[in-house]
């Protein structure tokens, strides 16, 4: 047996659970649409009447909501209420993640009308936004501006606030690095009920670096200033097929956005976007994107392609259409490029709604999509929430760009999921060390992609169910995401705290750093107020007395030690 062939699995005896899984599409097309699409609907129609606003208007709304956020945390009493937690119900999440947290006592504090886009300055080229904004309505606002966030997660739904407590990245994140790395300020609350304005050179600069991958945890983010970058109305996408073994496609991936000579900050050989999709253990496209202007798009010959419109095929599958005419180009509205993959959410949605990808689908009922994550997540129950944790696998793995090949033979051979999404990002060299940080020494190695002062990592998607699974064989998901944690941790990289982790809190310090963030949460009064990012993260119920003991226990001793 080859390196890269699966072992061979008994057949798996199926339970009512994959009967109701099967036929699930059901509830999504009676229920979960019509729902989904009413909210959209309101939820548009509140961003519109925000925006009609006046500057002065949101800005004394925001003052007045953080206001009662100061008020609320004064109420609360350490001795008798639970740990701070925000008022919005498990299920709204899009991670993947249990929120069981929230079933031990807390205190709830409710930040529900933090979603305004606050001001859009233009000569400081800065988005000051409330943490509930999410990428849909900020993309709106800017775009017509011919102005972008530097980075915009192409889920619609991905909210400011996730993207900065959590993880957020897209094919820009080559040139800016990941979502919280173009955050110029952070306007938190703290325990004591404080409002302060962390920057990289103020007195809180050490919040600042802390607080990106904090899940919330040192503090309630309550606006943020984020950095804009000029664009054009067009994007010129090329695709480019590859075919090879996953080493050869992990080569022609590397070579789309990185030089041979080394030469990663010039503009004529570094594509504005990148992204890659492995559709099987031989065959990629690889997408490179710059912005055009709209008098290049029009031009006799140019094809233009408006993705966005609900009867158009889903966008994998348009790319993959490459892999038999080869190597082809065209224009895609800006705006519409952005958020290529909202509409069948990458390629879940195939497993939401198997026919949703038919033509006759996106022309009846195409305008439906996308299901709310949140809304498929309340309608399923404790046994189908189990059921797939255990037979689907949502996980992004973030590796050094030289171990990219390496990775997908890990893939194919534990999960064997395809497609597989691959999206580069600069791991920044910072002044401070902080959760997430490159290989040390990194800089003095020269490797593609690499420069001085960043490290290119690589976003390895995964999503979908494993090849095992869809032939109707034993898989045991738990051990293939602890397979795939462990080998992280051996290999530099970091799985997001969106999805669902098995890791122990000793090999949760392992993967991230926690000196920093440990640092702050003393320094600033979060520990006994908001709950630690290990255990906001783990898997599980949370009762109360687990609770109060994993708080009382950081409050004795340091953070779990590595070794």
């Amino acid at each position: 047996m080859s390196d890269l062939e699966a072992p061979l699995r008994p057949k798996r005896k199926k339970i009512w659970v994959d009967y109701f899984v099967q036929f699930r599409w059901i509830i999504v097309i009676f229920v979960v649409l019509p729902i989904s699409f009413t909210i959209y609907f309101l939820t548009y129609l509140g961003d519109v009447k925000s925006d009609r606003k006046s500057f002065k208007q949101r800005q004394k709304e925001h003052d007045e909501n953080v206001k009662k956020v100061v008020n609320r945390l004064k109420q609360r009493n350490p001795s008798k209420d639970g740990l701070v937690c925000t008022a919005r119900k498990p299920y709204i999440a899009v991670g993947m993640r249990n929120v069981d947290y929230k079933r031990a006592r807390h205190f709830e504090v409710d930040l529900s009308e933090f979603r305004n886009v606050l001001d859009i300055d233009k000569e400081r080229m800065i988005a000051r936004v409330e943490p509930l904004v999410n990428m849909g309505q900020i993309s709106r606002v800017t775009v017509p501006m011919n102005l972008s966030l530097a980075v915009v997660a192409e889920l619609d739904d991905l909210t400011v606030g996730g993207l900065i407590n959590g993880y957020g990245i897209e094919g820009s994140s080559h040139l800016y690095g990941l979502f919280s790395d173009t955050v110029v300020a952070y306007e938190i609350i703290l325990a004591d009920g404080r409002l302060v304005r962390a920057t990289k050179d103020n007195e809180y600069s050490d919040l600042f670096y802390a607080i990106p991958w904090s899940q919330g945890t040192l503090g309630l983010l309550v606006a943020a200033e984020i950095k804009l970058i000029p664009v054009k109305e067009y994007m010129r996408v090329t695709y480019k097929p590859v075919i090879g073994n996953l080493q050869e496609l992990a080569q022609g991936y590397v070579d789309s956005l990185a030089p041979r000579d080394g030469d990663q900050d010039n503009p004529e050989k570094v594509p504005d976007f990148i992204e890659t999709m492995i559709y099987s253990p031989t065959e990629a496209v690889c997408m490179t994107g710059r912005y055009a202007s709209k008098e290049e798009a029009k031009k006799k010959g140019n094809v233009i392609n408006s993705v966005g419109w609900w009867f158009k095929p889903w966008f994998y599958q348009h790319a993959q259409t490459a892999l038999k005419k080869g190597e082809f180009v065209e224009y895609i509205p800006t705006r519409e490029y952005y958020h290529r993959h909202t509409r069948c959410l990458y390629w879940e949605g195939k497993l939401i709604l198997p026919f949703a990808d038919q033509w006759w689908f996106r022309w009846t009922l195409g305008w439906l999509m996308p299901p709310k994550v949140s809304l498929l997540k309340a309608t399923q129950g404790e046994a189908i929430r189990n059921y797939y944790h255990e037979m689907h696998v949502i996980q992004d793995m973030l590796v050094p760009l030289y171990k990219v090949g390496d990775a997908l033979e890990w893939v194919h051979r534990e999960m064997e999921v395809y497609p597989i999404w691959l999206c580069p990002h600069r791991l920044f060299k910072l002044p401070v060390k902080t959760m997430v940080y490159p290989e040390p020494g990194f800089e003095h190695h020269h490797r593609q992609g690499d420069t001085e002062y960043a490290q290119m990592y690589t976003d390895v998607g995964v999503y979908y169910a494993p090849g095992p699974v869809l032939r109707g064989e034993e898989f045991d998901g738990s051990e293939a995401v602890r397979r795939m944690e462990s080998w992280l941790i051996e290999n530099h990289g970091f799985q997001p705290q969106y999805a669902v982790s098995e890791l122990n809190e000793k090999n949760f310090w392992r993967m991230f750093d926690a000196s920093l963030y440990e640092h702050c949460r003393r320094k600033y009064g979060a520990v006994g107020t908001f709950m630690s990012v290990y255990y906001k993260c783990k898997k599980g119920r949370k009762t109360e007395k687990e609770v109060q003991e994993a708080e009382q226990a950081h409050l004795e001793t340091p953070y779990a030690e590595a070794d």
